[in-house]
């Protein structure tokens, strides 16, 4: 064995290997500061216990940290089946809702549904519609809950080629809800895009609750309604895409 730890290995291959003093034991530890999190049986077996005041039990600190961890997942797995059975009911609305706008036997009779209907079925407040149309138009459509916007309404409303917008804390807007915009303080608006050659029209939501929507919610089920909707006034209206 020389001077600076080498030692000839002892499989006869007259290898030199160099011995694993204590200093690179704790320079590899201090490189990798979490080698005991991911080994943590490891941990737990090597763990020193308290020898006296002032000595740190390691192994009392791994198993606190382990139950902190346990908690976190428990925590976490509760809110993952609360956010799956909530999405399971949001969900089974939009269903309900899909087929009673195709399940309509007139077009009135679809209008009346999307704007009197779909709001208890799908738990909000109101649900209007709004189209754009020339700036002579009525500003009420005879339609009761559909009305009529200015051109370029939509565009200055929700931003040129966005699908939607998305509010919390907000006053309701008498363009998109008509009388009932002063109950709305939360609100979204979708786009519909019902043909090539129409103006285009929005699907508006609005909740008396100033957080009920928000930037941060999710928007897919609510666009595949609203293209529900395109849809069916296309084929109601025999309108080209």
């Amino acid at each position: 064995m020389s001077g600076d730890g080498i030692v000839t290995a002892p499989d006869g291959s007259g290898r030199q290997v160099k011995l694993i003093t204590a200093d690179d034991v704790v320079a590899y530890l201090r490189a990798h500061p979490d080698f005991f999190e991911k080994n943590q049986e490891l941990a737990a077996e090597l763990a020193p216990r308290a020898q006296g005041p002032g000595v740190i039990d390691m192994q009392q600190a791994i198993l606190k940290r382990l139950r902190s961890e346990i908690d976190r997942l428990k925590s976490e797995r509760t809110e993952i089946i609360a956010n799956s059975k909530q999405n399971q009911i949001v969900q089974n609305r939009i269903q309900a809702a899909v087929i009673s706008i195709i399940q309509a036997t007139t077009f009135e009779k679809m209008i009346h549904v999307v704007t009197h209907e779909l709001p208890e079925l799908l738990d909000v407040d109101f649900i209007t519609m709004a189209i754009e149309a020339n700036a002579d138009a009525p500003k009420r459509a005879p339609v009761r809950g559909v009305y009529v916007l200015a051109p370029g309404a939509i565009d200055a409303a929700l931003g040129p080629e966005k699908h939607a917008r998305l509010r919390s804390h907000i006053a309701g807007e008498e363009a998109f809800f008509g009388d009932v915009a002063r109950f709305v303080k939360s609100d979204v608006l979708m786009r519909l895009r019902v043909s090539s050659g129409s103006p285009d029209g929005v699907m508006c939501f609005g909740a008396r609750d100033p957080e009920a929507f928000g930037p941060e919610m999710a928007t897919e089920l609510l666009f595949f309604l609203a293209k529900v909707l395109e849809n069916t006034i296309r084929a109601w209206l025999d309108l080209p895409e």
